[in-house]
Formats: C-alpha cells, sequence, structure tokens
C-alpha cells in the first residue's frame, strides 16, 4: 500500500509540472504595418561625392604628389582614375626584356605623355630590339630623358631611328649597350636640344682602328655636361667634347688612353668649363697645366691619377682663382702634397670643400688653408698620420 500511494503521489507532481509549463503564456510583440510615409523618413541620403567633381587637373596634381606604389593603388579604383594617372604620368621605369615588345602599343597607348623614360635589362635576360625602341619612339615623341641600361641587341639603326621620332631630348645616359659611333652620332644630329650626355661601357667603340669619330653634331651647341666612363676607346668623343662650346662638366673615368694631348686642345677651345672630373686617368702634370686655362673652374676632382704631381697642382691654383671645391686621392703615390696645398690656400681664397685622400699634409699648409680660406665649410683628411 505505501508503494502504491509515493507512485501515484510523483506521477501527480510530474503533471502538475509539465501543465505549469504548458500554462505560461507566450508573449509576443504585435506586427503593424508601417505606412510609406514613415518609411520615408528612415532612407539614408547619400553624402555629395565631391572626388567625382574635381576636375581632372586636380586629380593629376594630386596623383603627382603620390608615390610610385600609391599612384599604381589608386589607378585601380575606377576607369576614370585609371585614364587620368595614365595621362598624368611623366616618368616610367620598365624591365626591357625582349617579351615587351608585344606590350608596347598598350602600355604607351596608356602613359602618352612621358617625358622620361628607363629602360633597364639584367645581364641573364634578352633585351629590347630596334623594333620595340622604334615603337616607343612613335608614342613618346615628347620624350626629354631616356637612360638605357645594358639593352644589347639595339643597334646603330634602332638608335637612329628613334633620334628621328625624338627630337626633343635633353638627356641621354646609356650603360652596356652595344650600339656603336653612327648610333651616338644619329643622337647628336637630330637632337639639338641635348644637354646631358653620359655614356658608360658602350661596347660598339672598342676597336680603336674602325672607331669612327663622334660628335660634334648639332647637339654641340645645346651641350652642358659629358660624362663617360670606362671607355676603351673613349679619345673618339674628342670631336664632340671639342665643339662644344658651352660645355660647363666634362667627368671622364676610367678611360684608357693618353689624355694630355686631347686636354690642352680642349682647354683651347673650351674655356667656359666650371666643373672637372679626372678619375683613373692617364693625365700627367701636362694636363692639369692645360686645364689652368679654364678660368672659370670652381670643381676639380683629381682621383688616382698617379702621374699628378705639386707642379700641376700649383699651374692649376694660381690661374684658376675661383675654384670652390677640391678633391685629390693621391693613391699613395706621394706626389701630391704641401708645395701644391700651400698654392692653394695662397690662390683659392673662395675654396669651400677640401677633400684630401692619400696625400699627406703637414701643419704648415693645414695652418694656411686655415687662416686664408676663410669660406671653407668642408675638410675632409684621410691620412695615416698628420706630419709638423
Amino acid at each position: 500500500m505505501g508503494q502504491s500511494t509515493s507512485t501515484a503521489l510523483i506521477t501527480s507532481r510530474r503533471d502538475s509540472h509539465l501543465s505549469s509549463q504548458r500554462s505560461k503564456p507566450k508573449f509576443t510583440v504585435p506586427i503593424i504595418p508601417m505606412e510609406v510615409e514613415e518609411l520615408a523618413e528612415y532612407v539614408l541620403v547619400e553624402a555629395p561625392d565631391y572626388i567625382s567633381d574635381l576636375p581632372d587637373e586636380c586629380l593629376a596634381c594630386i596623383f603627382q604628389s603620390l608615390s610610385s606604389g600609391d599612384r599604381k593603388r589608386c589607378s585601380l579604383v575606377c576607369r576614370r582614375w585609371l585614364r587620368v594617372e595614365g595621362q598624368s604620368r611623366h616618368r616610367l621605369s620598365l624591365n626591357a626584356h625582349s617579351d615587351l615588345l608585344p606590350l608596347v602599343t598598350s602600355l604607351f597607348s596608356r602613359f602618352d605623355a612621358l617625358t622620361k623614360l628607363f629602360l633597364k635589362c639584367d645581364r641573364r635576360s634578352v633585351s629590347i630590339g630596334d623594333e620595340a625602341l622604334v615603337a616607343i619612339s612613335i608614342r613618346c615623341r615628347n620624350l626629354t630623358h631616356l637612360k638605357l641600361r645594358a639593352c644589347r641587341e639595339l643597334t646603330d639603326s634602332g638608335m637612329a631611328a628613334f633620334a628621328k621620332n625624338c627630337k626633343a631630348l635633353k638627356k641621354l645616359s646609356c650603360g652596356s649597350c652595344t650600339f656603336g659611333a653612327k648610333g651616338m652620332n644619329a643622337i647628336l644630329d637630330n637632337c639639338p636640344s641635348l644637354e646631358d650626355l653620359s655614356v658608360k661601357r658602350l661596347q660598339g667603340i672598342t676597336n680603336a682602328a674602325t672607331a669612327e669619330p663622334i660628335g660634334p653634331g648639332l647637339a654641340a651647341a645645346s651641350l652642358k655636361t659629358i660624362c663617360l666612363k670606362e671607355l676603351y676607346n673613349g679619345q673618339c668623343f674628342g670631336p664632340l667634347i671639342i665643339g662644344s662650346k658651352n660645355l660647363k662638366t666634362l667627368k671622364l673615368s676610367r678611360c684608357s688612353g693618353d689624355w694630355d694631348k686631347l686636354l690642352q686642345v680642349i682647354a683651347d677651345r673650351v674655356t667656359g668649363l666650371a666643373e672637372i672630373h679626372l678619375e683613373r686617368l692617364q693625365v700627367s702634370d701636362t694636363g692639369l697645366v692645360a686645364i689652368s686655362n679654364c678660368l672659370n673652374l670652381e670643381i676639380l676632382h683629381l682621383v688616382k691619377t698617379p702621374e699628378c704631381t705639386d707642379t700641376g697642382l700649383v699651374s692649376m691654383a694660381e690661374r684658376c682663382r675661383l675654384l670652390r671645391k677640391l678633391h685629390i686621392d693621391g693613391w699613395k703615390a706621394n706626389r701630391i702634397g704641401d708645395d701644391g696645398l700651400v698654392a692653394v690656400a695662397k690662390h683659392c681664397l673662395n675654396l669651400q670643400e677640401l677633400v684630401l685622400i692619400g696625400v699627406n699634409p703637414t701643419q704648415i699648409s693645414l695652418e694656411l688653408l686655415a687662416s686664408n680660406c676663410q669660406n671653407l665649410e668642408r675638410l675632409a683628411l684621410c691620412v695615416k698620420k698628420l706630419r709638423r
């Protein structure tokens, strides 16, 4: 009897619990249809797009103040930005591999306002050829700066065609290319506005017996800077240097051959030179004495020219009294010392910068430089030990 009573009691409790759960009221939110007028109050109004109202010219100015990476990312925003970015880009650098040829038309149709172009190829790849360069010149007739690096497939014919299409060229820099004197002369004959010419390791003029003279051409009247580096037969540029009457800067580095005689002719014909760099060149005091005829000379670099001595430096100092910057690397030859530096201190009173490497000055010359050259701002000495 006790068991039946407890079972009935448990069962009644379960039923009452379930019935209490079922009897709990469920609260629901009534859905009331909203009027159309009420919905209109919650519609978001878009802010005006001021950037879209900017003229293309203003947008182009903004692009020009950005870095190259930011410009590329901005060109992906929309078609208008892509167009404006391309039309406002004036400088472009490309890997000049041979597979660039099929892309020339589309690429330079977008960048149709270029004035500065850098084409570079690595040593292990085949570079662009004449066809690609001519195609580029047709679409970039306003080009003013061209830099070529390791474009070994370019020939004289390609450079001649380029020169006829890009007559506004003002600066040409080429290194490790294989075209020769004919291609260089074509540039000089067709680009009368050329002001800056830099040539390094031009392999097409290595044969001294067959290399034809380079220059002067129409560009000789406008050239202001000539830089020749690591040329086996760099003296074939002699006619160009001599004919450039308005030349201001001449830089010669690691060019083989005896340059004394040529420097004598250059100094007689080009008297307006203001800056001369001679580095690892076969030049002696004869060449320095000739350079002393350039009375407007302000900057002189003598780097590792072991045949230059105090005699040549004294002649330079006595005549080139406007000298402001003088760099001498004696290359441990000990042929330039106190005598030359004392002459500089006595005559070059406008000296602002003096760099001495491998030169052993004494207290006498240094004290004279300090007392006479009141405008001296930089003095750099790279010597083992100062002598008294």
